[in-house]
């Protein structure tokens, strides 16, 4: 890894989630997990604790100032009639780290209850796509790094995903800002390969990237799109940040997480690592307005509306189409 200002914290960041996927896997592996994922959510619920256990002592131990935004805390844990699945959670964790107690454990979860924002802070999704984690599918392990409201560092581990190139199964992508994006194998994370989006100038050729579940975004609404940049071809549809990696490769053109209700307003954790890594690979990441994604507020976009990804080429006609079928 070439040295730049920030080559220890991508290295840190990229170690951390590399780590937090081997909990992801491990959970998925165990018997009866598909049987169980049908009737309750635990084993996501231990996956995303351990995750963010695993993460947050990585980081809170190389660099103890930076405050971190994650989307869990330990309060849930604590409850007494949660005590199985904080056992569950413990024990995942000392598959990693055999001497951790419980009560570093949730003190390495509770590292990330930050929710302001600050000169340097990091954000983290344990798991991003937990549907998608139940179902045996996509799902991420997004980290990144904020300095003055921007991001510069991203490490999104991605278990499940493979490549029409090779038999590998995980991959972790990572970027520094100014630097480019890379791919690496989980099995390899050294091996870092550089990453672009597609050249594509057409929007008629583009695949659209969807969200597997409608909730996340109004496929309607995308289908319309779709139809006014002249798109026929099906769209890639998977869970999780993973998006932001299949069009930072340039398997697909076009991301869309468009609002499905009034008012509501994004988390940062969810787009902050996969925003990184398709600018840094030569496309766009914008609001559905076309403003630039604002990290600079805590834990919340407080200023956008929606996300729009491209590969950049197309990203000024895709943010018309939107706003055309939005009118």
């Amino acid at each position: 890894m070439a040295s730049s200002p920030f080559s220890e914290e991508l290295r840190v960041a990229i170690d951390a989630v590399v780590e937090a996927s081997k909990i992801c896997r491990h959970i998925q592996s165990t018997e009866g997990f598909s049987e169980l994922s049908k009737n309750d959510k635990s084993p996501v619920t231990v996956a995303d604790f351990g995750s963010q256990a695993v993460v947050c002592k990585a980081i809170h131990e190389a660099f103890p100032g930076d405050p971190i935004i994650a989307e869990e805390d330990s309060a849930a844990l604590r409850l007494p009639d949660q005590i199985s699945v904080l056992e569950r959670v413990v024990k995942e964790v000392k598959t990693l780290f055999p001497t951790a107690s419980s009560d570093e454990v949730l003190s390495w979860i509770d590292q990330g209850v930050s929710r302001d924002a600050a000169p340097r802070t990091w954000t983290l999704d344990p798991i991003d796509g937990t549907k998608g984690f139940l179902r045996k599918e996509q799902y991420a392990v997004a980290l990144a790094l904020l300095v003055d409201g921007k991001v510069q560092v991203a490490a999104l581990a991605c278990p499940n995903l493979d490549t029409a190139e090779s038999d590998e199964v995980g991959f972790v992508f990572s970027a520094i800002r100014g630097e480019g994006a890379f791919v690496a194998p989980l099995s390899n994370p050294n091996d870092r390969q550089p990453i672009s989006t597609s050249d594509c100038t057409e929007a008629n050729q583009a695949r659209f990237c969807e969200s597997v579940e409608s909730g996340h975004s109004d496929h309607s609404w995308s289908s319309d799109i779709a139809k006014e940049l002249g798109i026929s071809r099906d769209s890639v549809r998977l869970d999780s940040q993973a998006k932001y990696a299949v069009v930072g490769r340039g398997e697909a053109e076009i991301y869309l997480r468009l609002p499905t209700k009034p008012g509501y307003v994004e988390k940062i954790w969810d787009h902050a690592a996969g925003c990184l890594v398709i600018e840094e690979a030569g496309g766009k990441v914008t609001d559905i307005h076309g403003h630039p994604l604002d990290f600079s507020k805590g834990a919340l976009l407080a200023e956008n509306q929606g996300v729009i990804a491209t590969n950049g080429t197309l990203h000024d006609e895709v943010v018309a189409a939107v706003k055309k079928c939005n009118g």
